[in-house]
């Protein structure tokens, strides 16, 4: 898609890729972003970087009638959203010990969100004859998260939304990407809170793969968007791990097994 000229809006705007994103789009030429957070002070900084190209907006991911109430605004007084970045998202740790209200929460932000905005978006997207589509999933989307089974659980949720809507609107089109880094420069990636942190430590895979700059995967996924990409591998390690669970799905287990202990071993 050329960008030149579209109306983006990035959620999760207010730090790291999201912030990097909404500077990025406006770089690569379009007219105008809406930054939306839940934090809207975030959202306003990253607006206030832009200049007059950008607004800030609070913006619950969770909440469909506030991203309906959002787009429906957009379209009266823009025209209509070009580019929808759905990049917001958190850290939580753990697994069959957390709270089922903890799972939902997971869920509504990692997988509802990007089915919201879908929803949102696509019907005015299709008539003024095509749009734009990137949500941010993880590597743990195509491989796992060991220290936290919601985590892994909603980011693989993110990719197979993605992969339905690039099969299924392409042709009408709508160009979908999903991005799935390992680490990066993030507040997740800062907030070790105990064991409600995702926990990416130096004995953590993604870290000894490197720690990438949100800059630099905001640069992969504006190439992705101009190439109409689908999935975007900031870590390129993440390919090789991906084909190799592929080929062999039992040794990828029995080798993630032996990851978890040699975590385990270096954490005690």
């Amino acid at each position: 898609m050329d960008i030149d000229g579209k109306l983006a809006v990035v959620t999760g705007a207010g730090s790291g890729i999201g912030r990097a994103l909404a500077c990025r789009l406006v770089d690569a030429g379009a007219r105008f972003v809406v930054c939306a957070d839940l934090d809207v002070d975030t959202a306003i900084e990253t607006a206030d970087l832009i200049g007059a190209r950008a607004s800030a907006v609070h913006l619950d991911v969770a909440d469909q009638d506030a991203i309906e109430g959002l787009v429906k605004r957009l379209e009266v007084e823009q025209g209509g959203v070009d580019i929808f970045v759905s990049n917001a998202g958190y850290a939580l740790g753990g697994g069959l010990n957390l709270e089922t209200d903890q799972w939902r929460k997971m869920m509504e932000v990692h997988l509802w969100a990007h089915l919201n905005a879908a929803r949102a978006v696509i019907p005015g997207m299709i008539e003024r004859g095509g749009g734009y589509l990137l949500s941010t999933a993880s590597a743990a989307g195509l491989l796992t998260q060991l220290d936290s089974a919601p985590y892994a659980v909603s980011k693989h949720a993110a990719v197979a939304l993605a992969e339905w809507l690039a099969i299924n609107y392409s042709d009408r089109g709508i160009g979908v990407s999903v991005l799935c880094p390992q680490a990066v420069r993030t507040n997740i990636l800062g907030k070790r809170a105990g064991k409600s942190s995702v926990g990416k430590t130096n004995s953590n895979q993604a870290a000894q793969d490197g720690i990438l700059e949100p800059e630099k995967v905001a640069d992969d996924c504006i190439r992705a968007i101009i190439e109409e990409k689908f999935l975007v591998l900031p870590h390129m390690e993440v390919a090789k791990y991906f084909a190799n669970k592929a080929n062999d799905y039992e040794r990828w287990l029995n080798g993630m097994r032996r990851f978890r202990d040699r975590l385990r071993q270096k954490r005690n």
